[in-house]
């Protein structure tokens, strides 16, 4: 099912309506929607490399709107449209966890969330379901979002096609490095005397 759903997705980035159609899965994605818009954005940004930063600026944008989507799914809807969700990815001890994680790095988390592979749309809905302030979220969505997009679209703009297979393989272990790299960062420095 997911071959298919990612396949579906990848003829819409080479419609006419691509542009629509990526606002329309970056939204999706950060509340409910199993595929990245990165799957979108890179043949996008291969083909029509003029095209990066504003396709970078509707990922961003997009899913700004739909991490809000998931912070009021988390907390006013969380019994009938949260917790399949968090079912369906199998992260309900994990959520139980995070929820407490909350009160001492809300920030950080949402930033970590919206720029690595971690799926995002977890953290979204835990965010509102811990009552995390609204414009503290959405602050780290914007940056963390914007940061992930605009690396790729400025990755793919700058080396090309070339860089697209490093991309789709790697970009979530780099990101993923770099995540854990500034986590420890922020612990460090809340660590100093």
């Amino acid at each position: 099912m997911l071959r298919r759903l990612y396949d579906w997705v990848m003829g819409l980035a080479a419609g006419r309506h691509a542009p629509t159609a990526l606002a329309g899965v970056s939204f999706a994605e950060s509340s409910f929607f199993p595929i990245p818009p990165d799957v979108m954005l890179i043949p996008m940004v291969v083909a029509k490399r003029e095209s990066a930063w504003r396709n970078a600026t509707i990922c961003t944008v997009a899913s700004v709107v739909g991490g809000i989507f998931g912070y009021v799914i988390g907390a006013y809807l969380f019994e009938p449209l949260a917790q399949p969700v968090i079912a369906f990815y199998h992260y309900q001890d994990a959520f139980a966890e995070l929820q407490a994680w909350f009160a001492d790095y809300g920030l950080l988390i949402v930033f970590v969330a919206g720029f690595t592979p971690i799926p995002y749309k977890v953290f979204t809905i835990a965010s509102g379901f811990a009552g995390l302030f609204l414009p503290v979220f959405i602050l780290g969505s914007i940056l963390s979002r914007g940061a992930r997009f605009f690396l790729v679209a400025g990755l793919l703009y700058f080396f090309g096609a070339p860089i697209r297979d490093f991309i789709e393989k790697r970009l979530g272990l780099v990101t993923a490095v770099f995540g854990v790299l500034l986590v420890g960062g922020f612990v460090a420095i809340r660590l100093l005397p």
